[in-house]
């Protein structure tokens, strides 16, 4: 603890600013991270079988998840989640990476790490997005699905998690207002203060914007740029409603469990 108070003052104002504007620039360029696997994605049928823990009895899961841990077992190898940024989904008995680990900036409290919310942003994906994203039907490409499953997964975690540091530096900029509600486990009062509707609703227009912008069918045709008529590549409102339900609330919940911690 006193290691990372003295870190954090050692960086001074102006890093604090810096890391404002990184902060805002990283969830914009997430934006984009999470438009275009949402693309990929929708080019596929649901293909319920991948997800019927039945299919594979002698397992007793289904094939997402058998395709998730093993591809976390690999990443981990690669030193994937020794970044602060990326919580995996099945965090038990991952392999330790086979390089030396990389010196990344202590930002986050260390109670960092005890903040997760990956089971119910599984739940979200699985249960919720995932049928409203796709068409009915098989195409049978299970091993293309799950990749692009297994993108759109990491995107959102890392998205969502990252609430951790949006927290981190709204709490540095006004640490004494912060305080009395983390003292007295407000989480209304937490809420309250991490709430900006006009900028939640500035997101959510954006996103759409990008989905329009990105999804696109892009011909020669000068016909086919009249604007009324365009198919998207994945519905528009459906992202803004991604955000509007999912991401930002459950953004928000990461941020007030880690300011809840933050004391500590």
């Amino acid at each position: 603890m006193a290691s990372f108070e003295a870190s954090s003052r050692d960086e001074g104002e102006g890093s604090n600013q810096t890391s404002l504007k990184t902060v805002r620039e990283s969830l914009i360029r997430q934006e984009d991270s999470i438009v275009f696997s949402l693309i990929e994605r929708a080019r596929h049928p649901y293909n319920a079988a991948a997800y019927d823990n039945s299919s594979l009895k002698s397992s007793g899961c289904s094939l997402a998840e058998i395709f998730v841990r093993e591809a976390e077992h690999l990443h981990a190898k690669a030193g994937r989640y020794d970044n602060p940024e990326e919580v995996p989904f099945f965090s038990e008995d991952l392999p330790l990476p086979l390089l030396p680990p990389y010196n990344y900036p202590q930002v986050l409290h260390p109670v960092a790490a005890s903040v997760n919310i990956t089971k119910t942003i599984w739940n979200m994906y699985f249960n919720e997005l995932l049928p409203i994203l796709t068409t009915k039907g098989d195409d049978g490409n299970y091993a293309s699905t799950l990749a692009l499953d297994l993108a759109c997964l990491q995107a959102l975690s890392r998205r969502i998690h990252y609430g951790k540091y949006v927290a981190e530096v709204k709490f540095r900029d006004a640490p004494m207002d912060y305080s009395s509600a983390i003292h007295d486990k407000d989480r209304e009062a937490l809420m309250r203060m991490l709430t900006f509707e006009r900028v939640e609703e500035m997101v959510k227009q954006r996103v759409a914007k990008k989905a329009m912008v990105f999804g696109q069918q892009v011909t020669l045709e000068e016909d086919n740029w009249s604007g009324d008529t365009l198919n998207y590549k994945v519905d528009p409102t459906l992202v803004s409603r991604l955000y509007s339900d999912w991401i930002i609330p459950l953004t928000k919940v990461v941020e007030v469990e880690y300011l809840l911690r933050r004391l500590d």
